[in-house]
């Protein structure tokens, strides 16, 4: 396997600069689809790499429970620097998994606490609750809901108020947790992937600013209601939960729907800036894919022969 084996660990710095030239030059859902897609298949790639790391770490273990011939020296010579790689791998990949554990069990428990609390509210998708705290959010799971609080909608205008409906409405649409969500769990399991992560939550806003904007029909209206929720909002009681304004940085969001409506490609072309950082972050994508597939491979059929499974 060689070096071949470390490469998914440091290949998602190859997807930085698609990460700020997607928020930018890419309509926010193929820049959402995108990033997610490349901040995910990066994650799988490194997290497989630690285990193969870990399998011959772990082999040379007294005590261990896998098979002897697995910690032969063939074994142990197709990982380059197998005694130090190996053992580190063991604490990684320990705590890649147990971060990954909490994310999700924090989500599900955040969702799972919002719904029992809007239980006996009367509305099956939208539930307007009498606080001073003024906030709005979307709560997915069923139909879903849209939660907010009387004290933002008395700041906001009628109009302003379909395009929050309309905001929220979106994410519950195109299932922007979902997105959040496995950014959220790819940046735990590589911390080279966080900027994929921060432009993921920025673009999924956008999306939700965009569709809002084509339901309403006027984007300075969405702009608006953008500035004034942000203004008024002390933050939402569900932060892992798509919010109208307490999520990305408002000022460019404002000043994205004040500009023409982005275009939307399927795929950049390679002879832009945005389509040469997209083909890179793809090549990247395919390389640590490939590495860790050949590794897996690999380091299977040297078991097999150390010790048939």
């Amino acid at each position: 396997m060689g070096v071949f084996v470390f490469l998914p660990l440091v290949l998602p710095l190859s997807a930085w600069p698609v990460a700020r030239l997607a928020e930018v030059h890419l309509h926010p859902r193929t820049a959402t689809r995108l990033l997610t897609a490349v901040a995910v298949v990066m994650a799988v790639c490194s997290t497989l790499c630690l285990a193969l790391l870990m399998v011959v770490g772990t082999a040379q273990l007294p005590g261990n429970p896998l098979p002897d011939g697995w910690s032969e020296p063939e074994v142990r010579a197709a990982v380059p620097y197998d005694e130090v790689a190996g053992r580190v791998a063991i604490p990684a990949l320990a705590v890649v998994a147990t971060v990954c554990a909490r994310t999700l069990w924090r989500h599900h428990r955040v969702a799972r606490r919002a719904h029992r609390a809007l239980a006996g509210l009367p509305g099956p998708t939208v539930a307007v609750l009498p606080d001073s705290v003024p906030y709005a959010y979307a709560l997915p799971g069923g139909p879903g809901r849209i939660v907010v609080t009387t004290a933002l909608l008395d700041g906001l205008a009628p109009a302003e108020r379909r395009a929050l409906f309309a905001h929220e409405r979106a994410h519950l649409a195109a299932r922007h947790h979902r997105h959040l969500l496995a950014a959220r769990l790819a940046a735990r399991a590589n911390p080279f992937l966080r900027p994929l992560r921060t432009a993921v939550v920025y673009t999924a806003e956008r999306w939700a600013d965009e569709e809002a904007a084509r339901a309403v029909g006027d984007r300075r209206t969405v702009a608006r209601a953008i500035g004034k929720a942000a203004l008024l909002s002390h933050g939402t009681p569900a932060p892992t939960l798509p919010a109208l304004a307490t999520t990305g940085p408002v000022p460019r969001r404002v000043a994205a729907l004040l500009a023409p409506a982005p275009v939307a490609r399927s795929w950049p072309s390679a002879f832009t800036s945005v389509g040469l950082a997209a083909w890179g972050a793809a090549a990247g994508t395919l390389v640590s894919a490939m590495s860790s597939a050949s590794s897996a491979v690999t380091l299977f059929l040297i078991l097999h022969a150390a010790a048939p499974l």
